[in-house]
């Protein structure tokens, strides 16, 4: 609730809140994205995990092993997980870039950093927040301090179990 969503305390803030409900939604978001957006951190956490699993583990790794994959890093050299490339120099140009291809929706996975520079550049089209029912205090936040992140319309809201909302926002301009 205090907008913590730092990996490293998945343990208290997400895993306690694990439900059939919250697996379907999470499981709908990927199977009906054109493609994923990724930091490098959450790239280097996600790929070695998903790319290894070859029966469809969880209803998504199908999806997540065959979907277009873009990693903005400047650092990583080599993409090993299938359909990967990496983005590096102009990110905002670049992704401006794959907004125009074919497609519905380009979907960001965790990234703080990443969401931080497509929400200045004004590239973010929706915004999915799914809140957890817990205040955890310290840790990796979505909006960093100083951070403007008014201007944004709620236009749904959905409950699923355990008190977990999903919050999702357009920008109001």
């Amino acid at each position: 609730m205090d907008g913590v969503f730092d990996a490293e305390k998945m343990g208290e803030w997400f895993m306690p809140y694990d439900s059939e409900a919250r697996q379907a939604y999470i499981q709908d978001c990927h199977n009906t994205c054109d493609a994923i957006l990724l930091g490098r951190k959450t790239y280097e956490m996600l790929a070695p995990y998903w790319s290894a699993m070859k029966n469809n583990e969880d209803g998504v790794a199908d999806k997540l092993n065959s979907v277009p994959k873009y990693v903005v890093s400047s650092t990583l050299e080599k993409a090993g997980w299938n359909n990967t490339t990496i983005i590096k120099g102009s990110i905002a140009e670049e992704i401006s870039k794959i907004k125009q291809q074919p497609g519905k929706e380009i979907m960001l996975e965790g990234s703080a950093e990443l969401v931080q520079l497509l929400m200045e550049a004004d590239l973010v089209d929706e915004y999915r927040f799914m809140v957890h029912p817990t205040i955890i205090g310290k840790g990796k936040r979505l909006f960093r301090d100083g951070m403007n992140a008014s201007g944004l319309k709620l236009v749904e809201t959905r409950q699923l179990d355990l008190g977990v909302i999903v919050l999702y926002y357009r920008s109001a301009k």
